[in-house]
């Protein structure tokens, strides 16, 4: 059986927790922050569990994650 071959972009996007879990970053803190709120800001700053509907696309993508 041939090795299987990672998808690298979904590899930059997410990552596995210490639990077992699929992180991923959250969207909308990329720019127009300025009218954006400081603790706005600072809730997309952190990483959130991706949902058991997508985790097995992901895994799929992921195959050595």
């Amino acid at each position: 059986m041939p090795k299987l071959k990672t998808r690298r972009s979904a590899a930059k996007r997410f990552r596995r927790s210490g639990s077992g879990k699929l992180m991923r970053r959250k969207a909308f803190k990329n720019h127009l922050l300025e009218h954006k709120t400081t603790s706005r800001k600072r809730q997309l700053s952190t990483m959130a569990v991706v949902d058991d509907r997508d985790a097995e696309n992901v895994r799929l993508m992921l195959p050595y994650l």
